[in-house]
């Protein structure tokens, strides 16, 4: 079991990332770095990249379908040539997609005592460092099943963080750490997408952030705060 101290937080906060904490979509943007570097065909790949992501603002992308195209390129390549690529992406893409906004708010409830996550339906591979650059610890990402030379098969290994595996997620998650939803007078909730619906739901605060028009039209109808961190 996981401790997160003898006093247990009163507030819990969860965090989408893409779209919500970064204004961009990390993992569609991964790809794009991949043809950048020469590491995937651009047309091709492109097309495809570019159909998965708008399945997924649509609420209709196959997420096994779409880890095993993302990761093909970078998988095949030996692990550390691959996290050297990684490393490149977070220094020429990510940090330059920080925004004074997002880093403010995630502290602003780190500093009030909140136990605080990012739940996102991009990779782990990919997401790792972007969560360090939040300065946040717990990160609920969509797991990667390891090969046993020490690579990825491109397969997903357990629930992924996606639509209602989410909130199947945080559930394990607080109980690995010895919590149940009900400890915590206050849950926020953060998103832009309407995928993250039942993620919302299980929030007493829920943020539609940077909302996505379908994200939007409920909000408004349920009266849910609208926040812009990027306008």
């Amino acid at each position: 079991m996981i401790s997160v101290g003898k006093v247990k937080p009163k507030r819990l906060c969860l965090f989408d990332l893409d779209g919500t904490l970064l204004p961009i979509d990390s993992d569609h943007s991964f790809g794009e770095f991949m043809v950048q570097i020469g590491w995937a065909d651009g047309e091709s790949f492109r097309r495809t990249n570019d159909a998965f992501f708008a399945q997924y603002q649509a609420g209709t992308m196959d997420l096994a379908a779409y880890v095993d195209f993302a990761t093909r390129v970078w998988r095949s390549r030996p692990p550390l040539e691959a996290e050297a690529a990684r490393e490149r992406f977070m220094a020429e893409v990510i940090r330059p997609a920080l925004h004074g906004s997002a880093l403010a708010l995630v502290q602003q409830h780190q500093e009030a005592g909140d136990l605080v996550a990012i739940v996102t339906a991009t990779n782990e591979f990919v997401t790792t460092p972007i969560a360090a650059a939040f300065g946040v610890s717990h990160l609920l990402a969509v797991e990667l099943e390891r090969t046993d030379m020490g690579g990825w098969s491109g397969h997903i290994q357990g629930t992924p963080t996606f639509r209602e595996g989410k909130v199947v997620r945080v559930h394990a998650w607080l109980a690995n750490l010895g919590l149940r939803l009900s400890d915590f007078e206050q849950v926020s909730v953060y998103s832009d997408s309407i995928n993250d619906l039942p993620l919302l739901e299980m929030g007493t605060h829920p943020v539609a952030t940077n909302p996505g028009a379908s994200l939007e039209t409920v909000a408004h109808a349920r009266g849910w705060q609208i926040l812009r961190l990027f306008s």
